[in-house]
C-alpha cells in the first residue's frame, strides 16, 4: 500500500526544502535590494527566516520579521499588498511548472528562543537539569 506524504509525520522532502530556501534567498535579496516598486515597503529591513512550501509545491509560507521587531504588522500588511510583485519576481528565478502563491507570517522563533533562555535561567528549572 502506498503511503500518502501529506498525511505523513516525515516532514518535508528534500525537494520541498531546496525550494523553500531558493524562495528565501530571492524574497531575502529582493527586499534587501530594494526591487519592489513600493516604497513603504522598501523603508523596512526585512529579515526572512523560513519558507516552507506545501508538499505539491503551489503554496509557499515565508515567515519573516522587520528589523528590530517593529512594525511588524505594518510589514506584513506591506507584503501582502505587493505579493503579486514578489510572486512575479520568485517566479524568474525559479523553474517550477507553476509559481507557488506566497503568503506570510511573523516568525516568531527569536521570541521562543528568548523564552527557552529565560525558562533556563529559573532557579527550580536549573536545579531539575543539574540533578
Amino acid at each position: 500500500m502506498a503511503k500518502n506524504r501529506s498525511h505523513s509525520s516525515e516532514g518535508p522532502s528534500q525537494r520541498q526544502l531546496r525550494v523553500g530556501e531558493l524562495i528565501r534567498r530571492t524574497l531575502s535579496d529582493v527586499l534587501t535590494r530594494g526591487d519592489i516598486h513600493d516604497p513603504d515597503l522598501n523603508r523596512y529591513s526585512i529579515t526572512v527566516g523560513e519558507v516552507r512550501t506545501s508538499p505539491d509545491l503551489r503554496m509557499a509560507t515565508a515567515y519573516v520579521v522587520p528589523l528590530g521587531g517593529k512594525g511588524q504588522e505594518d510589514v506584513l500588511e506591506l507584503l501582502n499588498r505587493n505579493r503579486s510583485e514578489l510572486r512575479r519576481v520568485v517566479a524568474k528565478n525559479l523553474t517550477l511548472k507553476f509559481s507557488p502563491e506566497l503568503r506570510f507570517k511573523l516568525d516568531d522563533t527569536f521570541d521562543r528562543m528568548d523564552d527557552t533562555r529565560r525558562m533556563f535561567e529559573q532557579d527550580d528549572v536549573r536545579r531539575d537539569i543539574e540533578s
